[in-house]
């Protein structure tokens, strides 16, 4: 089974491509949340569980780590687990973090992977999506990555940390990331354009999380009740870039593309 948390896209389709090339079966992370708890779907391929998702300010998003807590698989020690990081540039010591989360759960890891897409994350001054030029230059590496990585898990290979962690992994995850997640992890500065905005319910449609209010024919608004994540579907999604958040209204928007046949 390969657990996975998206919010433009890149991590399901990192997710979907391994489900595919390993014949296994997905369960989103978020959907499993929004009920109330870790409803844990069918175990998929042969004693194999792995996790997909993206960095969020060099820290495993809280949705993840909440889940690891409540997560019950059977036989855990005779599973091989494996985890995949998606992110834009760099992902500091996060996989760390993940793994004691993982240890503190009874379980284990067995190989870790980072896997560098387009850049999303566009909330504070000087961060904003790639250029054309590098995000098919980041989409080709990509597919040539996640076919590798494919062929590790296919073959069980344990040991293996394929990982992007950056120049000062430490400081990035333990000194930035900490307080980022703590204060910048939030949808309080979400705010909607009324006059760009068409009403089209994009943006509740796409939110993992079920953060936001409204549908088709309403204004959106988020809930702000410690749910989002940042992930900025809304804001990528919205046909009229009519959400903003912070910084954002003259920045670029980005969902990923890639389909799992390509």
């Amino acid at each position: 089974m390969i657990y996975y948390f998206s919010g433009t896209g890149n991590s399901r389709w990192a997710a979907e491509y391994i489900a595919n090339a390993t014949n296994d079966k997905l369960a989103s992370i978020a959907d499993a949340m929004t009920v109330g708890g870790s409803q844990i779907a069918e175990r998929g391929n042969d004693n194999v569980v792995g996790f997909v998702f993206p960095v969020n300010g060099w820290m495993p998003p809280k949705i993840v780590r909440q889940f690891i807590k409540h997560l019950n698989i059977h036989n855990a020690e005779h599973c091989y687990i494996y985890c995949v990081m998606t992110a834009g540039d760099n992902i500091g010591e996060a996989m760390s973090v993940m793994r004691k989360d993982l240890n503190a759960a009874g379980l284990h890891l067995d190989s870790a992977f980072s896997l560098i897409m387009p850049e999303s994350y566009v909330c504070l001054p000087g961060f904003n999506v790639d250029d054309e030029n590098k995000k098919r230059w980041k989409l080709s590496q990509a597919k040539r990555d996640v076919e590798i990585i494919s062929e590790y898990i296919i073959h069980r290979r344990k040991g293996i940390e394929q990982l992007t962690k950056g120049p000062v992994p430490y400081i990035l995850t333990y000194v930035l990331g900490i307080p980022f997640n703590k204060l910048f992890i939030s949808d309080k500065p979400f705010k909607v354009d009324e006059e760009r905005c068409i009403r089209c319910g994009k943006c509740v449609e796409t939110c993992p999380v079920k953060n936001i209010n409204g549908g088709k024919g309403k204004l959106p608004s988020w809930k702000k009740d410690g749910t989002c994540t940042n992930c900025m579907a809304c804001y990528h999604h919205c046909p009229q870039h009519a959400i903003n958040h912070r910084t954002t209204k003259k920045k670029g928007q980005y969902v990923c593309p890639l389909k799992i046949e390509e």
